[in-house]
């Protein structure tokens, strides 16, 4: 009895130690500080926090500007609108050379998606789970990556038919869409100060504009009738919001999905549909494409450039939206003059410096009055996101793991 009663104080014992070491350990790691995000008494596992804690850690109308995914956000929505002005570089280098056919160069991008994406997914999934999901959201990709293709399709198409001042300012239709359809079936509400920073990007471009029409810079070389006037634009209108809405959509995709399955379904199904449209509306242009070693640089180059904007648009609709990522591509036409310079020899009209700046105000002016985690909450994933993947840039992300840069 008394064997008993030492072995049992012994082992008590040793279990007050082993308690009291594992509380200095978790003492030492800081250990965090779980929450019932339930309401039910039960703490989910690995939460840290909750969207409402970690947005009052800070507070005032500039509580955004503070963060580090103010700047990730600004600084890649940049990257993209070079990325979009280095692919448009290469088209004009191509198209100088002789070798114009929009639909089969693109295709080569989703060719290289596939291969990274699809194949890493493989790799994650097994077959059996990836040929499940396929089974189960296969539809939605389908339409997405249908949406995605026609974009590129219509808009390259309608600048055979219009001037390219006409289609650009139709492109501004892809804002309208983005907004609209975000607002009525993702239930997004825009802030004042988000709407006046749209508003300011717009009138920045328009700077670029008048300047163009000033310089003569966007005047066509060839006369355009009225009837492919009207053609052009609506070509160019239909794949504005073709755009748009494979850029909602791809925001709804990324917030509740692994990004490399997004991106690789994209390219799976975008190869396919962009590989029967090249088929059928590009086989006489490459007949009488040039081909040499300058075509398969370019062509290489804009292949790489593409396949990197594909990469990280979906970081930029997971830490902002769909609406700022548009906003952020209108610096493009700024890039684009820079890029001439050295390699068109074009001049930069003193309106373009006092253009970039007014857009960039207005990117800032966006996220005034945005709380902490900016548009990384999104309103069709719960209170607390918990509909939504932990991803790479989620606020999911930030509410399992703390204080993370994305």
């Amino acid at each position: 009895m008394a064997t008993y009663d030492a072995a049992t104080e012994q082992s008590a014992s040793a279990s007050a130690a082993q308690g009291s070491a594992s509380s200095e350990f978790k003492s030492a790691l800081g250990d965090p500080k779980v929450v019932d995000l339930n309401g039910d008494g039960n703490r989910p596992e690995g939460v840290v926090t909750t969207v409402e804690e970690l947005e009052a850690s800070k507070k005032g109308r500039f509580a955004y500007f503070k963060t580090r995914d103010f700047y990730i956000v600004l600084v890649l929505g940049q990257i993209l609108a070079l990325c979009i002005t280095s692919t448009n570089t290469f088209s004009s280098l191509l198209a100088a050379q002789g070798t114009s056919i929009p639909a089969f160069q693109t295709f080569f991008n989703y060719v290289l998606l596939n291969i990274v994406y699809t194949c890493f997914t493989l790799y994650r999934y097994g077959f059996q789970r990836w040929y499940r999901m396929l089974l189960k959201d296969g539809w939605k990709y389908i339409i997405l990556s249908f949406l995605d293709v026609q974009g590129n399709y219509f808009t390259v198409l309608a600048y055979r038919y219009t001037t390219i001042l006409s289609a650009q300012l139709i492109n501004f239709f892809a804002i309208v869409t983005v907004v609209i359809v975000s607002f009525v079936f993702l239930h997004v509400r825009y802030h004042v100060t988000q709407v006046a920073g749209i508003l300011i990007c717009i009138g920045g471009v328009g700077i670029l504009f008048g300047s163009d029409h000033i310089t003569g810079s966007s005047d066509s070389a060839d006369p355009i009738s009225k009837g492919n006037q009207v053609k052009g634009d609506l070509f160019a209108l239909l794949g504005a919001a073709c755009y748009g809405l494979s850029n909602v959509a791809e925001e709804f995709l990324v917030s509740k999905r692994p990004l490399y399955e997004v991106v690789g379904q994209l390219a799976f199904w975008g190869m396919i549909w962009n590989g029967a449209q090249a088929g059928i509306f590009d086989r006489k242009s490459f007949q009488t494409a040039t081909w040499n070693s300058k075509v398969g640089g370019y062509l290489t180059g804009y292949t790489l450039i593409l396949a990197m904007f594909y990469s990280l648009a979906p970081l930029m609709f997971r830490l902002a939206s769909a609406a700022f990522f548009n906003v952020s591509l209108l610096t493009g036409n700024f890039w684009g003059v820079c890029i001439g310079v050295k390699v068109f020899h074009l001049h930069i009209h003193w309106m373009y410096p006092i253009a970039f700046v007014c857009i960039l105000g207005g990117l800032l002016v966006y996220f005034v009055g945005r709380k902490v985690l900016g548009e990384a909450t999104k309103p069709w994933l719960g209170k607390n996101q918990e509909q939504g993947v932990a991803g790479l840039g989620t606020a999911r992300r930030k509410v399992i793991k703390g204080d993370t840069v994305v």
